[in-house]
């Protein structure tokens, strides 16, 4: 599990992720205080919301650092941090993919990160996508110029970087604009955390998981 030292540092675990229009609003919590939220509408722009304030369609209406409460297109609606809310329904297929357990039954999934290829590991315990510096630099990615931050792994507290990554595609899923980390050392392996697994419904069947694209 990646977590930062700072709970505050907005676990990036919805991320700016695209939408399609097949949706109505959709909303995203990556920060959480007293009387505001930090939210994504419609895969746009981090906004941050005061209590009462209105951006499109959604309307900020109780906020602390466990949750908030919105109005959303009308509707109430209350989220944790990490936690979004997609309206409206999908028309067509939605995009899947299968994915099978390996032999210590984890779940692994071949993709890609910009582009360049990627092995990752299924992590529901990482808030964000994780890459390595060495995957970092293997794919051209610029990150030690964003924000700097300390994460805690199994090789104790390391330096780590705040990134978005332009795609991120597993099988025939592809989603844009999502929140990541790069840590410096002790991270083996990509972990494919919850700011791309937020975007998914997750079903699991023995040692079959299916991931379907909600927007």
């Amino acid at each position: 599990m990646l977590c930062t030292r700072k709970s505050v540092l907005f676990i990036l675990s919805a991320g700016l992720l695209g939408c399609t229009s097949a949706w109505a609003t959709s909303i995203s919590v990556v920060g959480l205080f007293k009387d505001k939220a930090i939210v994504v509408i419609d895969g746009g722009k981090p906004h941050t919301l005061s209590v009462g304030q209105t951006i499109s369609s959604v309307t900020l209406l109780a906020a602390d650092s466990d949750s908030a409460s919105f109005d959303v297109d009308g509707k109430r609606r209350t989220l944790g941090m990490g936690q979004s809310f997609a309206g409206g329904a999908a028309t067509g297929a939605r995009p899947s993919v299968s994915l099978t357990a390996n032999a210590q039954g984890h779940f692994t999934a071949a993709g890609s990160i910009n582009g360049y290829p990627m092995n990752f590991l299924v992590d529901t315990g990482a808030t964000t996508i994780a890459i390595s510096a060495h995957e970092a630099r293997r794919i051209g990615l610029e990150y030690k110029t964003s924000q700097a931050v300390g994460v805690g792994t199994a090789a104790g507290v390391v330096p780590a970087w705040r990134v978005t990554f332009n795609s991120v595609k597993i099988g025939g899923i592809t989603v844009n604009h999502v929140a990541g980390m790069v840590v410096e050392s002790g991270l083996n392996v990509p972990l494919l955390g919850m700011s791309f697994l937020n975007r998914m419904e997750m079903k699991r069947d023995g040692q079959t998981m299916t991931l379907i694209q909600r927007y």
